[in-house]
Parts: structure tokens; sequence; C-alpha cells
């Protein structure tokens, strides 16, 4: 099954709506990668002795990993965390997420900065490219576990936008040069 992604709509209301415009517009696989967007669709049912999973892992060098579930009961300071999450932001590093159950939405930003709001589904695993502006919400289920993965050591160092200075910035605008 394929990833269900769209630009999303300019309102302010609730973070954990679709916000999708009207008339919908999606947006495809393709259109992501484009961005360095990748996804794939994994077993969640398996995760802890998944081949595939572990082949990937073995692939990208992601050696380090752990499990968060975000939700009102199991995460301390929730509401701070969601928040958080959910100003824009890029990090210095790839990241990498796999939704062990629940749901959430990541948005990213295209060459146009529109956002694109990509639903994530229990199976799902996205990387997102070191210097791509992004979010993160919860959808209105208030609910997703969530496996993240790493090369190396864990660096979860946030930076804000506007963070356009920063070389991994450059690096990454340099790319979708090319596509």
């Amino acid at each position: 099954m394929e990833m269900d992604a769209w630009y999303m709509d300019s309102s302010a209301e609730d973070q954990r709506r679709p916000h999708r415009l009207e008339p919908n517009q999606s947006a495809s696989l393709g259109a992501l990668e484009q961005l360095g967007v990748f996804h794939r669709k994994l077993n969640a049912d398996i995760y802890e002795t998944d081949p595939e999973l572990e082949q990937i892992r073995k692939d990208q060098g992601y050696s380090y990993m752990d499990i968060i579930t975000i939700h009102k009961d199991t995460l301390p300071g929730y509401e701070d965390k969601l928040k958080m999450f959910f100003e824009e932001h890029l990090h210095q590093d790839d990241e990498i997420r796999y939704i062990l159950d629940g749901r959430a939405y990541f948005d990213v930003r295209d060459k146009e900065d529109r956002w694109i709001r990509i639903s994530m589904n229990k199976g799902d695993l996205i990387t997102l490219p070191a210097g791509i502006y992004h979010r993160f919400t919860l959808d209105e289920t208030n609910y997703t576990k969530a496996m993240r993965l790493f090369v190396g050591e864990p660096v979860w160092k946030a930076h804000n936008r506007p963070a356009d200075d920063l070389d991994i910035r450059s690096k990454y605008m340099a790319s979708l040069q090319g596509s």
C-alpha cells in the first residue's frame, strides 16, 4: 500500500486534523523522493525479528534504536513534547522513524516552501534527509508508537527555523538543484 501524502491548507486550527486542500492535492511518492524523503512499508507485527528491517538497519548503518510511545498516559510532558515536535525545524542528521502502532503525521516543505503532510500508519518507515524543514504531530487518535533509528549515537538537537545559515541546510538545498 502506498503512503498517503497531500499538500496542506493554511488553517491554524487543530494540528491533528488532516488539513487537506479543497479540492485535495495529493503528493506522490516520487515527489517526496525528489525531496529526499523515502518510505518503506514493513510488517510492524514482527519488528523484533523482521529480517527486512534487520537488512535495512545493516545496509544503512542504523546502529542505534529506541522506541517511543506518544500518548498522554505514557509520555511525560506530553503536551509540551507535542508542541516541541510541531515546531518547524531541521536536523544535522537524517531522521528515521518506523511506526509500530497508531498513526501520526510528518509535514515536510517542498521546493516552493509549501507544506506536504505525510500520513504515517502502522508499518510505515520514513527517512527524512538532514537539512529538510519538517515537523511532527499525532493525528486525532492521539497515539503512536514509533521506533527511532540512528547512525551511531542519537543526536536529538533540533534547529528551529530559520536555520538557513547551517551547512547542512545549504547541502540539502544544493541536493535539490539536480532533481
